[in-house]
């Protein structure tokens, strides 16, 4: 009978608990976000939490397509809702709440992410454009940059305060957004990539902590945001080291060659680069192939742009094969550092920076330049110049060069990002009317044919895939790295920081929900 009464007893003693207490959704292995957000119920549940200034709006609202505006449309993640978090604290906060109503959520800054792998999403955007204050510390040899920064502003802001940071090549492009996978850009020659430079970061984490990551704290994590941070927690600020601005100046070439031209341009580059070892203040070139009704309307033509830090006189003992090559066009002269973007054509008003294109892509990563491959790119490109003129007409094919003597010069398991080897950045892009499935198809083919050529044309080397810029069709082991070690420990790292895969849409290393 006391048996009898105490199980009895017990049983409604874990009723009773129960009924009092809920379990967090976070907590359950397949949040689904609801078909349709409330946006008047989640700004009276959670607007009272945030700070003063944070703002939360849906698609009535005439903020909402500027804040959906997207470099890429190809592959858009569904967003039902957005929120504009005024402080740090905030995004903390706000993941919080989504988890406990099972929706999904995602960090934006400037709208640069064109993998595929953004359209599974359908939940939250959560904006960061707040987060933009930079304080320099007193030592001079870092600064506390907001999470939602951008390169065109940090450069400014820096120069005229007289420092330099190893931001990306594009004024328009956020810094954590390239920086969590590595962050090519001008200086990497001399000081190395966006996340070489990280000293510390401000995390939320999938259940909505708040954590400091570094070298002694959470070092284990700081090692994976280092190339892989897409997938790991949303930045709310960082500390990196920035640098005295150096010379005033910088020289930039500018030249335009039609295709007879290519072998004489490719074997110079190769040339010039000497499989990585481009003199370091020989800071980037980038060329393309592209079609330019001024020169031609009835091929492509090449247009190369060199970028170097200091004086003419030195640049242009560098420049002497290219100068020897007859050119369609040339411009040169001498700028300030935070111009020279719009000397490259990488700057905030620039033709490659605006958003709203419908863009097909493939990409590589290379060593050399293979002068056959690039024929037979070239070549191909030719041919749609007659059989897909829409195609041909806004097909860029990039050809990104960078002095990588710091990068090179890291230990490669240092940190995740995992190409230290690749000399060259390579990205095709076609941009195409929306709606249009069969265009979109020959797009995506075209794309994925050039991506073969450079790989083809380098058959010792398993195929590399910058992750910023992979489309998501690649494989894993391609963006994150061929040694089984770096793909286990990431997982590994997964499973302890985000076991329900909260981040799975930017080039996901687990792509299902659920346990990773």
């Amino acid at each position: 009978m006391r048996a009898s009464v105490l199980l009895s007893t017990c049983l409604g003693m874990l009723v009773s608990l129960a009924e009092s207490a809920s379990i967090p959704s976070y907590f359950e292995r397949s949040p689904s976000t609801p078909r349709r957000l409330d946006v008047v119920k989640v700004q009276r549940e959670l607007g009272a939490q945030l700070s003063k200034g944070s703002v939360i709006f849906g698609p009535d609202d005439p903020r909402y397509p500027e804040a959906l505006s997207r470099w890429n449309n190809f592959a858009r993640p569904k967003v039902q809702l957005v929120i504009e978090p005024a402080q740090e604290t905030d995004v903390s906060t706000i993941v919080k709440y989504c988890n406990r109503n099972s929706v999904d959520f995602l960090a934006n800054n400037k709208g640069h992410g064109g993998t595929l792998t953004l359209a599974s999403f359908d939940g939250v955007q959560i904006n960061l454009a707040s987060l933009r204050k930079i304080d320099i510390q007193p030592s001079g040899t870092s600064a506390w940059f907001g999470g939602g920064v951008y390169d065109g502003q940090v450069s400014w802001y820096l120069w005229d305060k007289g420092y330099v940071a190893t931001t990306g090549a594009c004024d328009c492009v956020g810094m954590m957004g390239p920086g969590l996978g590595g962050g090519h850009g001008r200086h990497e020659g001399l000081y190395g990539m966006i996340s070489d430079n990280i000293r510390q970061l401000n995390v939320v984490l999938a259940d909505g902590r708040r954590i400091r990551v570094n070298k002694n704290s959470h070092s284990d994590l700081f090692w994976a945001m280092k190339g892989a941070g897409h997938n790991f927690g949303i930045v709310t600020s960082f500390e990196l080291n920035i640098y005295p601005r150096g010379p005033d100046t910088w020289h930039y070439h500018n030249y335009l060659w039609t295709g007879d031209k290519l072998e004489a341009v490719f074997n110079a580059l190769n040339k010039f680069h000497n499989n990585g070892s481009t003199p370091v203040n020989m800071a980037n070139n980038y060329g393309f192939f592209a079609m330019n009704p001024a020169v031609t309307d009835k091929a492509p033509i090449m247009q190369w742009t060199f970028a170097y830090r200091g004086s003419a006189a030195e640049a242009e003992k560098l420049l002497v094969d290219f100068n020897n090559i007859p050119a369609a066009g040339s411009l040169q002269g001498d700028v300030s550092y935070p111009e020279i973007t719009s000397f490259q054509g990488t700057a905030e008003d620039s033709p490659l920076c605006q958003h709203g294109g419908y863009r097909a892509t493939g990409t590589a990563g290379l060593q050399v330049y293979n002068v056959t491959a690039e024929r037979q790119i070239f070549d191909s490109f030719q041919k749609r110049v007659a059989s897909d003129p829409v195609l041909a007409a806004s097909a860029q094919i990039l050809h990104e060069g960078y002095s990588t003597a710091a990068v090179r010069a890291a230990k490669p398991d240092d940190s995740a990002y995992p190409h230290r080897d690749d000399n060259l950045l390579m990205l095709a892009q076609v941009v195409i009317p929306p709606g249009d499935k069969e265009l979109e198809n020959a797009a995506s083919d075209w794309m994925t044919e050039i991506a073969g050529y450079w790989n083809a044309g380098q058959p010792s080397r398993k195929p590399t895939s910058y992750v910023n810029y992979a489309n998501g069709g690649e494989s894993l082991e391609s963006i994150y790295g061929y040694e089984s070690w770096r793909l286990n420990k990431l997982r590994a790292l997964k499973a302890k920081y985000d076991p329900f895969n909260r981040f799975r849409f930017y080039n996901p290393i687990v792509s299902k929900r659920g346990k990773a």
